[in-house]
């Protein structure tokens, strides 16, 4: 069995591969306090709960865009599963041109969906991954990362508009009945669907004229990809486990 870790700013995503197959998944809060021991104790009590031996786990692959989780997880694997984990970047390379002007700028994840959504949908392709941070990623005819757009995330906006805006309350995140609201939350939640959703159709369109190729895939990621993929035509494919499926992947010299 292969244990794939995602670290992100908000959640540590993991799932386990068996002959290449998904057989489950889990996720915990990303916490830079947490200490090895915690951390590897979480890790095996929800393989536990999966069904899952920890001595069937032959390898660990990580991607992380969060370095000062990474001294505390990597201890975690090694005294807990009892395996070396291989890093994303450090340890093992993903094969594929990245054409950014500084290729270590890129975050690991960006590189791990690109060589996921290259491997299921073909290029050319545009990647939106709905993270803590919504990111879109250009994928051109060739298979190349060349780039893309880095924005404020849904929840990072909502939560900036609760703290700095005096009468805004915090609200949940969901579809309005209708684009204009009648009362505060209807509006706010208005704001971060349809926004969004306009950011989405905007920023697409023009990575697809930067393409030069208007008939590219697009790949949507992320908690809340499903969410903004209802209300656009733009979004082709919603693949939440997206990057756990790269991890596999690279490990697997795909």
């Amino acid at each position: 069995m292969l244990l794939a870790i995602d670290v992100g700013n908000t959640n540590i995503v993991a799932g386990i591969f068996q002959n290449d197959k998904l057989i489950a998944n889990f996720r915990m809060a990303t916490d830079k306090q947490k200490s090895s021991d915690e951390i590897g104790l979480l890790m095996t009590q929800l393989l536990s709960l999966e069904g899952i031996d920890k001595s069937n786990i032959e390898d660990i692959i990580i991607s992380s865009v969060v370095p000062p989780v990474m001294y505390s997880l990597t201890n975690a694997c090694r005294r807990y599963i009892g395996r070396e984990p291989l890093i994303v970047g450090q340890d093992i390379l993903p094969d594929i041109n990245v054409r950014y002007d500084n290729p270590k700028e890129v975050g690991a994840d960006r590189i791990v969906n690109a060589v996921a959504a290259r491997a299921k949908y073909d290029s050319p392709l545009v990647i939106v991954d709905f993270g803590t941070a919504t990111t879109f990623c250009a994928i051109d005819k060739n298979g190349d990362y060349l780039g893309g757009v880095i924005a404020s995330g849904i929840k990072i906006s909502m939560d900036a508009l609760f703290e700095k805006a005096a009468k805004l309350p915090r609200i949940e995140i969901v579809k309005p009945n209708k684009v204009i609201g009648t009362n505060t939350v209807e509006s706010m939640q208005s704001g971060a669907v349809y926004g969004y959703v306009g950011q989405v159709e905007y920023i697409v369109g023009r990575i697809k004229e930067e393409l030069d190729a208007p008939n590219s895939k697009v790949v949507a990621t992320g908690g809340l990809a499903a969410l903004i993929a209802q209300h656009t035509d733009s979004i082709d494919f919603v693949d939440r486990l997206l990057t756990l499926e790269g991890l596999r992947m690279i490990y697997s010299g795909v």
